[in-house]
């Protein structure tokens, strides 16, 4: 995606008081936004739905269409789009998955009514309008990849070995997390001896991120670091409450950089709703 392209989707989605970082990446060059995203959006566009319309039922498959309207200074603006999801060819179920045919189909149409109104479409897409976009979310690729790194290292309890951890300082642990923060805590799940320590790791995460957030001198700066597939995955190794620590600390930076945007009546807009 170019510069141009990104710079456009900046301006629109500070609009609603929403940075790029941490809410879009990319998948093969397409921008992809997550679904909370564009609920927080239709929530500061004061975006209303009509009862969705059903236009297929069946036991596999929903198609549904949904309206939505959006208030303007010329008064409300309309757009409508279909959602539709069939299992095996547009939407795919792990065998212990339960399928939820019409709440995909629901959120995928009120995903792209979103994007129109707010006037992201075309230049974004929900990552519910495809598996491979959902499946490659970052907070996901980073927990499946933690999961690997971790099943081989798992044994009997009758065969483990005990091994005692060797003291570390403060700056070896910062440059472990950096260097594979997934797979640092992944070590710790699911073994209740090893949670302070995967906590003082995740606790670690944080700072470090916190203080690279905070020597990032530009705007671009920071979004860059927050996109950066390396922040991604050490977001993804962090606890929730944490995760969103981080990200409102970096939207703080953003705004003291000068963030959302030159125009004054857009900053004002941002200011109102964030």
């Amino acid at each position: 995606m170019s510069a141009t392209t990104d710079k456009q989707i900046a301006d629109i989605l500070a609009t609603y008081g929403e940075p790029l970082a941490g809410n879009v990446w990319r998948v093969q060059g397409t921008a992809v936004i997550y679904h909370k995203a564009l609920e927080r959006i239709a929530v500061q566009a004061r975006i209303r739905f009509d009862a969705p319309v059903i236009v297929r039922a069946e036991r596999d498959e929903a198609v549904i269409l949904v309206t939505g309207h959006m208030p303007g200074a010329n008064g409300d603006r309309t757009e409508w789009s279909i959602g539709e999801a069939l299992i095996g060819v547009n939407y795919r179920v792990s065998g212990r998955q339960a399928a939820y045919v019409f709440a995909m189909a629901e959120k995928r149409a009120k995903d792209r009514v979103i994007l129109k109104l707010a006037g992201l479409h075309g230049l974004l897409y929900s990552e519910d309008e495809a598996d491979e976009f959902k499946a490659s979310r970052p907070d996901l690729a980073a927990a499946q990849a933690a999961a690997a790194q971790a099943a081989p290292a798992q044994v009997a309890p009758a065969q483990a070995a005990p091994v005692q951890a060797a003291p570390r300082t403060a700056s070896a642990e910062s440059r472990a997390v950096r260097a594979a923060p997934a797979e640092a805590l992944a070590a710790d799940e699911g073994v209740p001896e090893d949670e302070t320590a995967a906590r003082e790791v995740s606790a670690s995460a944080e700072a470090d991120l916190t203080a690279r957030i905070d020597a990032a001198a530009t705007i671009n700066a920071v979004t860059d670091l927050m996109l950066d597939p390396d922040t991604q995955r050490m977001l993804a190794a962090m606890a929730p409450g944490l995760r969103d620590e981080v990200r409102e600390h970096a939207k703080a930076r953003l705004v003291s950089l000068g963030w959302p945007a030159r125009n004054a009546g857009k900053a004002r807009k941002a200011a109102a709703v964030a």
